[in-house]
């Protein structure tokens, strides 16, 4: 059985995408970041739930301040990005609880009343946002450079509060020139997939 998505997409989307170096000057605008979200935003969560946030650092001064909290590794490729995006996750998700999942609106308080349950469910949830978002700037016809070798803490206290965890930190644009890694080995269907 084939897949129903067309080909192309497949590639655009999964085949031929990969972690982008480098990035032209090309500008990422707030039409295409909200129309990504306008997509990803349907991706399935848990009860709905909808903790990632995204901090788009456009200004210089906010990409100086960035720069200094990554991996020596990431420094230039963040400094050149035309966007970058830090993602992280609501620990206070759960207070729209009860308009994203009006079927059961206790689940705010039945579920999440306790910071860690909400902590472990915040982080989990949206990791899996950050990967619909990845896909989206790839939906977009741009490059997407996620990295999570920065200073956590550095990057929560200088952007965000208390309320919220980093997740990683994605450049996004055109890509530039030797953009790309050689494409990395992946495990094969056999070597995931159990049945029983």
């Amino acid at each position: 059985m084939s897949l129903v998505l067309d080909p192309a997409a497949q590639d655009l989307l999964f085949r031929e995408a990969r972690t982008a170096n480098t990035f032209t000057d090309e500008p990422v605008t707030e039409e295409q970041v909200q129309a990504i979200y306008d997509l990803v935003k349907y991706g399935p969560t848990a009860f709905n739930q909808t903790p990632l946030r995204i901090t788009l650092v456009r200004s210089p001064e906010a990409r100086e301040r960035l720069v200094q909290h990554m991996a020596e590794g990431n420094r230039a490729k963040t400094a050149a990005a035309p966007l970058v995006a830090i993602l992280s996750a609501d620990n206070e998700f759960h207070e729209e609880l009860p308009n994203l999942f009006p079927a059961f609106p206790q689940a705010k308080d039945v579920f999440f009343a306790e910071r860690p349950a909400r902590e472990g469910s915040a982080t989990l949830n949206a990791a899996l946002q950050a990967a619909y978002f990845i896909v989206g700037v790839r939906a977009a016809g741009l490059a997407a450079g996620p990295m999570t070798g920065f200073d956590f803490e550095g990057v929560r206290k200088e952007f965000l509060d208390d309320d919220h965890t980093p997740l990683m930190v994605v450049n996004i644009g055109k890509p530039g020139p030797d953009a790309w890694y050689p494409r990395s080995p992946r495990l094969a269907y056999e070597d995931v997939v159990t049945t029983v």
